[in-house]
């Protein structure tokens, strides 16, 4: 007995030893040039022939035996920084890293390894270079990350003139697009001409589009993230970009050196001016302003502040105008508890409103309507070694429909309506690890629980039928007071993803994920308007449900210069929001008995081959994709092709160096055209009414859509003398004038001044199409 008490006692001083000779390394990585902290940085130990990658914070955390170690900080666009490091204590190494090219050669940053392709556990995800994208052409010469994402393979255009894009089968209101981890519920400026996100202030951008990590939830197709620059802690700098429609400023500096900072920018158009001068009665024009700052109180503790507001404005004439916008607000604390726990704690605030009015007389009044939100989110990171780490988190979300209201005119033809608010709280857990099995074999799993509430103050009717949309009678009603409980939901959403390397420039991915979406966009079409009325899930509407799986085949050649992926993915959605055929969706005060849920499928393959390295780079993507509808109500039951479903999609990006003073990028996009519901005849009703009579939804499909784009950046040569470098961009937007169709509409037929033909009962369909081919020119300067 005192033998066995002996052996066991040992054995476990071995254990006991063996874990005191265990160490942590950790810190931040930042650039020595601006103090910002490098996402996705590569800390790599050649004696264990492993290494981990910064978070989206800059910090990496190992723990490794005690001994002595080399170790690689690599990162693109920067110089590698090698440290001899004897880990005989837990240690902070805070490492800067220094930008590769200082002459006036742009710096090309992204937040991928080279062979990230291959050996990345996640898969269908892209990395939008922001550097890439400001060299591309763009419409009126302003870069946009968004028209980059919408030429990302599995990702589908709205179509000409609309920053919504639809990913793998998903309508535009299932992506989760952010900005400093606040969601902005209308991504686009002037109709989608611009987008919210000005490249002057981005610093990384991610767009998820399956094996979505278990710290993402709340839509069901994708994550847009962005995030925006901290701001220079070492000196006052900035930006500066004079457009053909619109001007942009940027400046940022420290607050105090090293320890805080501030980023401004500002961007507006200035069409309407140019109206003004023309004694035009018709105007409109868009802002927006970006403004964050931060304080390193110590390496354990550092805050931010991040703030956007941005506005569309219309107005025709002094009767009738319309304005659209967003605002956002993230306060941020990143707390490190100890050399492998990671925290960070975010206040969130974002508010999307929309408003239109009109002053005639007879038809006068005014409209608003309006989506707040209020979030509490604690994220952790846990790293327990180069091979397992653990990230956790719980968050709740507080929202406010404003679904309309509704003030007339004293002689308006409209009556005074205001449509009930709603409100709902959104509560999520989740635990997700990362796990390198193998040297080949490496798996991420996790899980998220989304539990759902619509809350008082409000009245709930009870409907003799609440399918009837026709003429809904209400036969009871039900009133609960504030942050009563009315209808909780509660679902479980599961995530898997897996890499196996076949060869160390060659693997295979699969993933699978379960997405929950509580809130639901109500839309009168799909074009790009901004008057869309979001609701909560409620008694009368289900959450919508997604499943996706996803099989990959990554392949580097050529030491990385080139990668090829191929993704298939079938996707099944539950419970999708679609409307009655013939629905009332604006002033209606029954708009539940409008709600029709059913199911939507969609599947496709998707092929992307990049170039990275050389004068010429760039990509080509590839996608062909079906989605198809069933939803009981709608079409007579009969399945439908979904309006974003668009068969092939074909983009090619490339840009040239061509020398130290030019660079030339060009694009091109090919798809076919989208479904879109049209009238088989019409009939008199009334007095001489010509109502449609629509038989098929998504019977009739629009032309197909082709684009070529051509830019030329010119970088005069820099004089030692001057402490500022400035850029000329020159830009052709649809090079051969394509007329690309944005809708088809029906009115009675006309000829070309106007005149009604016939009796007045023929009708006809009208092609509207908006750009031909559009020069521009914008002049920057950087200092």
């Amino acid at each position: 007995m005192q033998r066995t008490l002996l052996v066991l006692g040992l054995t476990m001083l071995c254990f006991a030893v063996s874990a005191q000779q265990k160490f942590t390394l950790n810190g931040y990585v930042r650039a020595a040039s601006s103090g910002e902290e490098l996402i996705g940085v590569t800390v790599y130990v050649k004696e264990q022939a492993n290494g981990v990658i910064s978070n989206p914070y800059g910090f990496y955390s190992l723990t490794l035996p005690e001994g002595q170690y080399t170790v690689l900080y690599s990162y693109i666009g920067f110089k590698t920084k090698e440290q001899i490091i004897t880990l005989d204590k837990n240690t902070e190494l805070n490492v800067e890293l220094e930008d590769e090219f200082t002459d006036l050669e742009e710096v090309v940053v992204t937040s991928e390894r080279q062979d990230v392709n291959v050996v990345g556990i996640q898969m269908s995800k892209n990395e939008l270079n922001v550097e890439q994208v400001k060299k591309l052409p763009a419409l009126f010469g302003e870069p946009d990350i968004i028209k980059t994402v919408q030429m990302m393979p599995g990702v589908i255009s709205a179509g000409e003139g609309t920053s919504s894009f639809f990913v793998r089968g998903g309508s535009a209101d299932q992506n989760l697009i952010l900005i400093d981890e606040a969601p902005v519920y209308d991504p686009s400026h002037l109709f989608g001409l611009f987008s919210v996100f000005n490249a002057d202030v981005i610093k990384d951008s991610e767009l998820y589009k399956g094996g979505i990590p278990a710290r993402f939830g709340g839509r069901l197709s994708s994550i847009l993230e962005v995030r925006t620059k901290d701001g220079n802690n070492k000196e006052f700098g900035g930006e500066a970009g004079i457009g053909t429609l619109a001007s942009s400023v940027m400046v940022e500096g420290p607050i105090k050196k090293d320890v805080s900072s501030y980023i401004i920018s500002a961007r507006r158009s200035y069409v309407d001016l140019f109206l003004k001068a023309a004694n035009q009665d018709n105007l409109v024009h868009f802002y927006d302003i970006n403004a964050k700052m931060n304080w390193r109180a110590n390496n354990n503790n550092r805050f931010f502040l991040s703030l956007y507001a941005g506005r569309d404005k219309f107005s025709f004439g002094d009767d009738f105008g319309f304005n659209w916008g967003n605002k956002t607000a993230t306060f941020r604390w990143n707390h490190l508890f100890s050399d492998k726990l990671f925290s960070n704690t975010s206040l969130v605030a974002s508010k999307f409103d929309y408003g239109l009015g009109s002053e005639n007389q007879v038809d006068a009044f005014d409209w608003d309507s309006s989506l707040t939100e209020y979030t509490l989110k604690e994220d952790l990171n846990f790293f327990f070694n180069p091979r397992l780490s653990l990230d956790f988190g719980y968050h709740v979300t507080y929202r406010v429909f404003e679904a309309g209201n509704i003030e007339s005119g004293a002689e308006s033809i409209f009556s005074d309506t205001k449509l009930p608010s709603e409100y709902a709280l959104d509560h999520s857990l989740y635990a997700g690890m990362e796990h390198q099995i193998s040297d080949k074999l490496s798996l991420q799993y996790g899980a998220r629980l989304s539990v759902f509430q619509s809350i008082g103050k409000q009245t709930v009717y009870e409907y003799a039928d609440p399918q009837d949309n026709i003429n809904p009678v209400r036969v009871d009603s039900t009133t609960y007071g504030a942050f009563e409980n009315i209808k909780t939901y509660v679902n479980l959403e599961p995530r898997f993803a897996a890499r196996y390397l076949l060869t160390s420039a060659t693997s295979l991915k699969a993933s699978y994920n379960r997405m929950v979406q509580n809130t639901h966009l109500v839309s009168s079409g799909t074009v790009p308007v901004p008057f869309n009325t979001w609701v909560p899930s409620s008694v009368y509407l289900k959450p919508q449900l997604a499943d996706q799986f996803a099989l990959g085949y990554f392949h580097d050649l050529q030491n990385n210069a080139y990668s090829i992926s191929f993704e298939t993915f079938y996707k099944r959605f539950q419970n999708v929001t679609d409307f009655a055929d013939n629905a009332q969706i604006f002033f209606n005060e029954d708009l539940v008995t409008e709600f029709r849920q059913g199911k939507s499928e969609a599947y496709g393959a998707e092929v992307m081959v990049q170039k990275k390295e050389g004068k010429l780079t760039g990509f080509v993507s590839y996608t062909w994709s079906r989605v198809e509808r069933t939803v009981p109500g709608v079409n007579l039951g009969k399945s439908f092709l979904a309006n974003h479903d668009r068969r092939h999609s074909l983009n090619v990006v490339a840009t040239y160096d061509y020398s130290d003073k030019w660079v030339f990028g060009g694009s091109f996009t090919y798809a076919t055209g989208r479904p879109i519901t049209l009238p088989t005849g019409s009939y008199e009703y009334g007095d001489g009414y010509l109502p449609d009579v629509i038989t098929e939804r998504n019977g009739y499909k629009l032309p197909d859509f082709n684009r070529m784009d051509l830019s030329a950046t010119l970088y005069p040569r820099k004089n030692a003398d001057r402490n500022y470098k400035t850029s000329w961009v020159f830009s052709l937007y649809n090079v051969y004038s394509r007329k690309n169709p944005f809708t088809i509409y029906t009115q009675v037929k006309q000829d070309d001044d106007g005149n009604v033909i016939g009796d007045g009962t023929e009708k006809e369909a009208r092609l509207i199409y908006l750009f031909p081919i559009l020069p521009s020119v914008t002049f920057n300067i950087e200092f």
